[in-house]
């Protein structure tokens, strides 16, 4: 609960009371869609680009939501229909809800007056995320980003989900352009900083992996002096974006902080000079290397963590599926670009299997070099042992070329999930990957 009054929050947004008691308590929490409502929220209408969601703000007061932060044209409309309550909900004008969201959600941050740790990077950012919140749990009252609240509208909503007496807040960052790793930083306010790996994502907006890297490394350049900064060990598109007034922490093989062993669910970790000692649940790789950056992080924060961890991990994000057969399936299609598709690959493959089948959807946003991107994947699948691929959709296509064993191109998910129902036999192990765009979440739903 946001435990201030309606002034507060009107006044937090840089709006206007317009109707409502300004000492009423606070909302829950704030939404944007009115779809997941619940009495007690405070709606924010913001306008998108095709739908204004003040719009539906009539239909959130009407679903008992504590009240409406709008444009003006929509508060007007709201203060003159909630006149006749018994209790008449707050409604707050605003000139440009999305900004003022932002705004109250700031001013709520500096509230719960705790450490931030903002978490970006082009892949495993979501993982390392919920990795850091479990090595968190035992020590601190930590709040973390749901799923993909990682937005400039959804990091604020995040924000105003945590509860006074939060103790620190793992905030996952997201980007698609310049200037946005900014935006989120100056809401969080962190004070230690994470930046998992730089690769080839959003190269339609950003050109190369050097303006991939200066964005990302906008989240250490907005540091507040003193603060920490965790980074992989010689990583050189960031070399140039380091700063002397920071304590940087290198992680992973020749860094600060690196893994000594793993074996059978236990990792060694050595985190300057102390040894970390931790039960797994998992064995992927690319996800050692996240606990590894996590243990980084908490180390920033003063916390040693041990022990055993369990990370709920967000949807779609590696999990591992037991169907019929049995046949093993990873279901990673949450995303997709070349870095993070070769460690799903390699991580198909480690494991003894009848057969490794990859189903792989395109990998978006890779501009102009798209098709050698997607041709890379295909030679590396052949590199890693994959015994059959299933490629989907057009930009499959490249994976296909490039892949010298049994291949299926498919045009849809729906096709897909028809023709892994007829290849799988007892023991095949199966990736399902791709970009958001791909929709592969439909795969399994398609199974007979």
């Amino acid at each position: 609960m946001i435990d201030r009054s309606a002034g507060w929050i009107a006044a937090s947004a840089g709006g206007e009371l317009v109707a409502g008691d300004p000492e009423a308590a606070g909302p829950e929490r704030a939404v944007v869609d009115s779809r997941t409502l619940r009495p007690g929220d405070l709606f924010v209408g913001v306008a998108g680009h095709h739908v204004d969601g003040g719009e539906f703000a009539e239909q959130a007061l009407a679903a008992d939501a504590w009240g409406a932060l709008v444009a003006p044209a929509h508060a007007e409309t709201l203060a003159a229909t909630g006149r006749d309550r018994a209790r008449p909900p707050a409604v707050i004008a605003v000139e440009s809800p999305g900004l003022a969201l932002a705004a109250l959600a700031r001013a709520w941050r500096r509230e719960l007056d705790c450490p931030a740790v903002g978490v970006t990077g082009s892949t495993g950012k979501t993982s390392t995320k919920d990795i850091l919140a479990a090595l968190l749990a035992p020590h601190l009252r930590a709040h973390a980003n749901r799923e993909n609240l990682n937005t400039e509208i959804g990091l604020p909503l995040s924000l105003l989900e945590a509860e006074r007496g939060t103790e620190a807040l793992v905030l996952e960052m997201a980007m698609r352009g310049a200037g946005q790793i900014a935006e989120l930083v100056a809401i969080a306010e962190p004070q230690v900083g994470v930046v998992v790996n730089v690769g080839p994502v959003h190269l339609e907006l950003m050109g190369t992996i050097e303006g991939v890297a200066a964005a990302k490394a906008e989240l250490i350049r907005d540091l507040p002096a003193g603060a920490a900064c965790v980074v992989p060990a010689g990583e050189p598109a960031l070399a140039g974006h380091l700063r002397e007034d920071l304590d940087t922490i290198a992680f992973g093989p020749g860094g600060d902080v690196s893994l000594v062993s793993f074996q059978a669910g236990r990792a060694e970790i050595d985190a300057r000079g102390e040894r970390v000692t931790l039960e797994l649940p998992y064995d992927q790789p690319h996800n050692l290397t996240n606990t590894v950056a996590a243990v980084a992080a908490a180390v920033a924060l003063g916390v040693a963590p041990s022990g055993r961890v369990e990370p709920r991990f967000s949807a779609l994000r590696g999990e591992i599926v037991e169907l019929p057969g049995p046949v093993t399936v990873i279901n990673d299609c949450y995303n997709a670009n070349p870095m993070s598709m070769k460690a799903a690959l390699d991580y198909l493959t480690a494991v003894p299997a009848g057969r490794s089948i990859a189903v792989l959807g395109g990998m978006a946003e890779l501009g102009p070099d798209a098709d050698r991107f997607h041709r890379a994947i295909g030679a590396h699948a052949n590199d890693a042992g994959v015994d059959v691929l299933v490629a989907v959709g057009e930009l499959g296509l490249g994976y296909a070329s490039a892949f010298d064993g049994e291949t299926y191109p498919v045009a849809t998910a729906e096709e897909a999930g028809s023709l892994l129902d007829e290849l799988s036999t007892p023991g095949d192990r199966v990736l399902i990957k791709g970009s958001r765009s791909a929709g592969l979440e439909r795969v399994l739903g398609a199974l007979g």
